[in-house]
């Protein structure tokens, strides 16, 4: 497999600034460092993305993945970002077919950072057929475990959203930036340049944010079929998650979980969630 030249353009993730607090006092801290990137496809101008700028060239990759508008990653010759004047250049190898009439429509979406979908979300989602696969209580808290002892953006300067990818509770990739949208597109980029397109069969997906319709029809165009969120789900984000037989776990936290579809999906443990505690 040919994969395609790439730059390792990597931004820093975090600006220092002063603040002065409740007591008059002046502060040092750090915020994060928000940065537009303007994707240009076969020098035609795309989207702007703003994001951290942590992967770049896996985030762009992961856009066009995840807008259906590359079906392979070989089609993809080169990508290459210039933070000099926030630029992503992206040459194809073929050009993009109807790439005019294809981003003519935008949605823009929920969230931190708000992003763009072109045509429309529920578009090809009957076609989706998600590989059968489980997870257990257990690989569930090893997951959440994982993700309370993993260094982050977040805890230094808050601010951003975390996503992660999983194969039963070890952790392939964490990534941060300013929308959860942004992080499942660079997640998604790296799985194509792993040997032989990684498989999402085996594979959980892990989000601090929400799971609107866009974060579960992406996962699921991944083929990843199981999506964890410390936050809830959307209605839409329900609908999409039943249509396509994707098990959706939200607010989980410690030991606390809600299975909100899939749920054939999920090997319960009920033992290793300890005592039950009176919730007002």
């Amino acid at each position: 497999m040919t994969l395609p030249e790439l730059t390792q353009a990597r931004a820093e993730l975090t600006h220092a600034l002063e603040a002065i607090n409740e007591h008059g006092e002046r502060v040092s801290l750090a915020v994060p460092a928000e940065r537009a990137l303007t994707v240009y496809v076969d020098k035609r101008e795309l989207v702007t993305l703003m994001t951290l700028g942590a992967h770049p060239e896996w985030l762009v990759l992961g856009f066009l993945r995840n807008q259906r508008l590359v079906s392979s990653v070989q089609d993809i010759a080169s990508i290459t970002v210039d933070w000099s004047v926030g630029a992503a250049a992206v040459k194809t190898k073929a050009g993009i077919d109807q790439i005019e009439q294809r981003t003519a429509k935008k949605v823009v979406t929920t969230g931190c950072g708000q992003g763009s979908v072109f045509g429309d979300l529920m578009d090809e989602v009957d076609a989706i057929a998600l590989p059968p696969a489980t997870i257990t209580q257990a690989q569930l808290y090893g997951i959440l475990n994982a993700i309370r002892l993993q260094e982050s953006t977040y805890k230094s300067a808050g601010s951003v959203h975390g996503c992660a990818l999983f194969e039963g509770e070890e952790m392939l990739l964490f990534v941060e930036d300013v929308g959860r949208h942004n992080a499942i597109d660079t997640i998604a980029g790296w799985m194509w340049l792993q040997e032989r397109n990684m498989a999402g069969d085996n594979k959980v997906f892990y989000t601090t944010g929400r799971l609107t319709s866009e974060m579960v029809i992406k996962s699921a165009q991944m083929g990843v079929p199981v999506v964890v969120s410390r936050s809830g789900i959307t209605q839409m984000g329900l609908q999409v998650a039943q249509t396509v037989g994707l098990c959706a776990i939200g607010r989980a936290t410690n030991k606390h979980f809600l299975c909100y579809s899939g749920s054939e999906r999920l090997v319960s443990q009920p033992e290793l969630a300890g005592p039950k505690i009176a919730r007002h």
